[in-house]
């Protein structure tokens, strides 16, 4: 699919970011869209819009910490000249598909297309709306001379929401019913719509700076599209050996379709490839790794809060994973891990995780190491996340019950041997750990809210970028001021990271020590502890202050570029 879809955009002439361009030069809508397979055609270019493996990378927010950091947690993000996220090349192909599809005598293929193109149209424009807000709405294709629509002013958030979800209800309505991994159906768009409207939901919600209506309007169609996939669907959660089923959902080949909704097709055969793997193993991409306080969310694997042992602060390393949600283990090495069809058991390496806590999830059998030569599919929409938007939407509507929780997080629970969520206990006697960093949460169902965000950033980990979103349309901006810190030591010391009686680690000062087979680090240089030689967590980037305006830093700016050739563009709040 992907090597298809590459092609296609370049053969159709799909490049050009201006909204008022049609590929002349490449196709007529005279001689082309007279056919399904036409329709087939175009609309294929339309999935390069879609993330790839590499978007992985960016997911350095709060959940995993590299040894950059992005302007957005630095507070360091200024209005650009242009750019900016501000394109507009993949509406003006989608919308010059909508009007010309017609051509095509096939009405029931025009219906289904356009459906397709009426998906992309919205989940484009859910993008936009999430980066900038208020956004202008076009409908149809600009042209040249329309200086009236070129040079229209932002429409409201409300309408162009209102505007998507028209649209997915066309796609919903129209597409193929049938389950496809590597194809847009109707699965795909009820998973889309479930999605957005919890978003939306949750940020009127939580945002009342913006005073947007109809929140709950937006929760309840979070539910109904979820409800309607969960009962009609056919998808269910991967389930295996408890041990190796969630980290083989994004280390297999091809991508598991009995979860996976939408993903993105890899391939040897075809060459095309991705670097996920070449990525977690090398020093090369910033040394990616979990964040601690990720790493202290895992419950025990009874269900128990970690974080409610005496003295989990100061655990080191092969104590503290001990006996812990079983996805724990399948998302970073851990004592008694190996490579996919190995057998050598393998400590951290430091030269290749920033905070110890080494990243095993897409990771894939060795022989895709090499730089940019790996195939695993990326898992786009999955059912998994479908239940997790079901039950938050049900909990900040104030309708979740028991039945609700053991239909949708319990299944996700049940992959791995975890115990579901009870409901009356986790509102009895909320997570003290989890509420410091959901300070904006209030109400009757906090308790189990907490649960559920604790379970959807455990279970989303690294995906799609939820983790930012998430943060943004919960209003926890704070949450990324925050210090970011990786494994406990408690000083300078030679330390066993698996507990099978060997030295793996040795922090020194003074000269170097040789220790066959450990990694050495010296201490205050190649890694830093809170107090120094005094011990501590790991810090990392701790000379550098973290900053988030929250009267500002929800939204991101209009380009100056964009406001010089439409003055009617206003400015979002705080960016000027």
């Amino acid at each position: 699919m992907k090597k298809i879809i590459c092609c296609l955009a370049v053969a159709l002439g799909l490049t050009s970011c201006d909204l008022n361009l049609v590929p002349q030069d490449a196709i007529s809508p005279e001689t082309f869209f007279k056919t399904e397979n036409d329709l087939l055609l175009y609309t294929n270019s339309f999935y390069s819009a879609l993330p790839s493996a590499e978007d992985v990378y960016n997911e350095d927010v709060d959940n995993v910490v590299k040894t950059s950091l992005r302007d957005e947690l630095q507070g360091t993000r200024v209005v650009p000249t242009s750019g900016g996220g501000w394109s507009w090349g993949t509406l003006r192909n989608i919308n010059y598909f909508l009007a010309n599809s017609g051509k095509c005598p096939d009405a029931r293929a025009v219906a289904r297309y356009n459906g397709l193109a009426r998906f992309f149209r919205a989940y484009f424009y859910f993008g936009m709306v999430k980066r900038f807000g208020d956004v202008p709405w076009y409908s149809h294709v600009i042209e040249v001379t329309d200086q009236e629509m070129l040079t229209k002013a932002r429409d409201p958030r409300t309408m162009v929401m209102d505007s998507v979800m028209a649209d997915l209800n066309y796609a919903i309505a129209n597409l193929d019913g049938s389950r496809q991994v590597s194809t847009v159906t109707k699965w795909t768009a009820l998973a889309l719509k479930s999605r957005l409207a919890l978003y939306e939901g949750t940020f009127r919600k939580y945002h009342p700076e913006f005073s947007l209506p109809n929140a709950d309007k937006f929760l309840d169609e979070s539910i109904a599209a979820s409800e309607e996939l969960m009962k009609s669907s056919g998808y269910t959660i991967y389930k295996a050996t408890p041990s190796t089923a969630y980290q083989r959902l994004f280390s297999s080949d091809n991508a598991i379709a009995e979860e996976v909704i939408l993903a993105r097709d890899f391939s040897d055969e075809l060459q095309v490839y991705h670097n996920l793997n070449y990525y977690t193993m090398t020093a090369s991409y910033g040394r990616p790794g979990l964040e601690k306080k990720l790493v202290n969310s895992y419950l025990m694997a009874d269900g128990s809060r970690f974080t409610d042992i005496k003295g989990y602060e100061t655990m080191q390393f092969a104590e503290e994973v001990k006996n812990r949600d079983p996805r724990l283990a399948q998302t970073i090495r851990t004592p008694g891990y190996t490579r996919i069809g190995e057998n050598a058991q393998l400590v951290p390496e430091f030269g290749a995780t920033v905070t110890g806590y080494q990243l095993i999830k897409f990771v894939s059998a060795p022989k895709w190491d090499t730089f940019n030569k790996d195939i695993t599919d990326m898992p786009i929409f999955r059912y998994a996340e479908v239940l997790l938007n079901f039950a938050e939407a049900k909990a900040e509507r104030g309708t979740l019950t028991q039945a609700d929780l053991d239909r949708s997080i319990k299944l996700i629970r049940d992959r791995v041997g975890m115990p579901t969520i009870n409901l009356a206990a986790a509102n009895a006697n909320p997570d003290p750990y989890q509420a410091q960093m959901y300070t904006q949460l209030r109400g009757a169902n906090t308790g189990v809210i907490l649960e559920i965000r604790r379970e959807r950033r455990i279970e989303l980990v690294m995906e799609n970028f939820f983790r930012w979103d998430d943060i943004i349309r919960w209003k926890e901006g704070q949450l990324l001021t925050k210090q970011f810190k990786g494994m406990y030591f408690p000083g300078p010391g030679s330390f066993d990271l698996d507990g099978n009686g060997k030295v793996d680690l040795v922090l020194y000062e003074g000269n170097k020590p040789t220790v066959p087979g450990a990694q050495i680090l010296k201490l205050g240089s190649e890694i830093v502890l809170e107090n120094g030689n005094k011990g501590g967590n790991i810090v990392v980037n701790g000379h550098i202050t973290k900053k988030f305006n929250e009267a500002r830093d929800y939204l991101y700016p209009i380009p100056r570029q964009e406001r010089l050739l439409n003055p009617k563009l206003t400015q979002n709040p705080n960016w000027e």
